[in-house]
């Protein structure tokens, strides 16, 4: 099967995007075909422009949607690995999913109004990472807050059925090479787990 990972950091050599290629790998090492999406590396554009808005007069998504969009078209599965930043997902990734997953991919409308899922039976899984700790997120109410907005959103509007979300707190630049080995090991048990 095919399955999308879309990651989003500035930095290469970072954490998250070390995370994508661990899951990248332990897909490929199961036979299944992953196809890494690096936005930052892509040099994706994640703004909105005004004619790809659903509106009256229609709208046409841009050239550069429409290639992502063929490029990610027949995944069974996406995976969104991304930085938890002021409690929310990087602008890099809400606007990947703004572009790409919005209306005539993700969703489209129904005859009686309203929208209508076009990614039934396909899944999402996510990992992401803070600075702060897992402990903080729960007790503060980001990390329900996050898994609502988000996650389920998306899912819900896409129908997309969400795996898991796996996140790792404390992660920071002064991190120990085992303790992000020890990341990178629980990334490869939910791979094998869920796939």
């Amino acid at each position: 099967m095919k399955y999308a990972l879309i990651v989003s950091h500035p930095h290469e050599q970072s954490f998250t995007v070390s995370v994508a290629k661990t899951v990248q790998a332990a897909l490929q090492a199961r036979g299944h075909e992953a196809v890494l999406r690096d936005l930052y590396r892509m040099g994706f554009d994640p703004r909105l422009g005004e004619g790809e808005i659903p509106g009256p007069h229609g709208f046409e998504p841009a050239d550069d949607v429409k290639a992502e969009r063929a490029v990610v078209a027949d995944a069974a599965g996406f995976a969104f690995v991304y930085p938890v930043w002021f409690n929310a997902p990087p602008a890099m990734l809400k606007g990947y999913i703004d572009r790409v997953f919005g209306m005539g991919f993700g969703y489209g409308m129904a005859e009686e109004g309203g929208n209508t899922p076009l990614l039934n039976g396909r899944s999402l899984i996510s990992f992401t990472s803070s600075g702060a700790p897992m402990n903080w997120l729960v007790e503060t109410g980001a990390w329900g807050a996050m898994r609502k907005l988000f996650d389920e959103h998306v899912a819900n509007v896409c129908g997309l059925s969400v795996l898991d979300h796996v996140h790792f707190g404390g992660v920071t630049p002064n991190m120990t090479p085992e303790a992000a080995e020890s990341c990178l090991d629980q990334v490869r048990a939910v791979v094998a787990r869920r796939f």
